[in-house]
């Protein structure tokens, strides 16, 4: 078995430190290469020089490095000890150089800063600046060191919420399509038949309330005799203009009879199927 590289000529055997190799014993199985048992290493297997590397602590940027080192030292992150962060930062810093310069620039960057705080921090001060007093060179550094950490502390309560697809899985459950029963289709008409249908029933079910109505017959005795005062012949049916409803029409009718009957006023027909007129009853002077 041989990977790419092989192809260019760069071959590096992996073999002891002596000249004969050991095999290994017949019973020990290495690996399994397609089901068949593999008891040695090929002779001409390569292995390249980064094939395998081993990260012990990694490292979001140059302020989790930062950090790290405080907190892992019980440093007061307010009084900062710059002289061993910083040593011990460019240890890391010379160690990540020399595999991967790229990742190495960034990091590159904060040792710089940290240079340069340690610097303003041994340079003695002048008098002006004892009078002005520019501030602790490590007040910024502290104040971005305490955001980060308060990030990442929210991350991490963050990323310790259940998700979905991580720590659970919703339940999916399978119908078949046959056993789904189609519902009908509704169109408006039939959405209309419905809604008639039901006022239908409303109003079978309906509850009819009967209320007692006061009605006088000496009011409507009072009424009729104002009319007639006015106008010397009435024709029946106009007695009756404004009644509209039942009761009110007959306690009217028994009011005009009331009067007929204590001979108050006169009801006259000049002929059969003549119209009927209502006049007050004749009184001599």
């Amino acid at each position: 078995m041989m990977p790419d590289g092989a192809a260019d000529g760069h071959q590096v055997p992996v073999q002891p430190a002596n000249d004969t190799p050991h095999p290994a014993p017949v019973d020990a199985t290495l690996a399994r290469l397609y089901g068949e048992p593999l008891t040695r290493l090929p002779t001409d297997l390569y292995i390249p020089p980064d094939a395998l590397e081993i990260f012990l602590d990694a490292f979001e940027g140059p302020l989790d490095l930062l950090l790290y080192l405080i907190r892992r030292q019980n440093f007061n992150i307010l009084d900062i000890p710059m002289a061993q962060v910083t040593l011990q930062y460019l240890v890391y810093v010379e160690q990540i150089r020399k595999s991967n310069l790229e990742l190495a620039a960034e990091y590159l960057l904060m040792a710089a800063m940290l240079i340069e705080i340690k610097s303003r921090m041994l340079l003695p001060k002048r008098q002006d600046d004892l009078i002005e007093d520019a501030g602790d060179p490590r007040a910024e550094l502290v104040r971005r060191l305490l955001d980060y950490e308060q990030i990442k502390t929210a991350a991490v309560a963050l990323g310790n919420v259940p998700q979905e697809g991580r720590d659970f899985v919703r339940p999916e459950l399978f119908v078949e399509q046959g056993l789904v029963q189609p519902l009908p289709d509704v169109d408006p008409w039939d959405l209309q038949r419905a809604w008639l249908d039901v006022l239908r029933r409303a109003k079978l079910t309906q509850h009819h309330r009967i209320g007692r109505q006061e009605l006088s017959v000496r009011e409507h005795m009072s009424a009729i005799l104002r009319t007639l005062q006015s106008q010397r012949f009435v024709e029946f049916g106009d007695l009756f203009a404004g009644q509209h409803t039942v009761p009110i029409v007959v306690v009217h009718f028994v009011a005009m009879l009331e009067l007929a009957k204590e001979t108050l006023i006169e009801i006259t027909q000049a002929e059969p199927f003549a119209p009927i007129y209502v006049r007050l009853a004749y009184s001599p002077a």
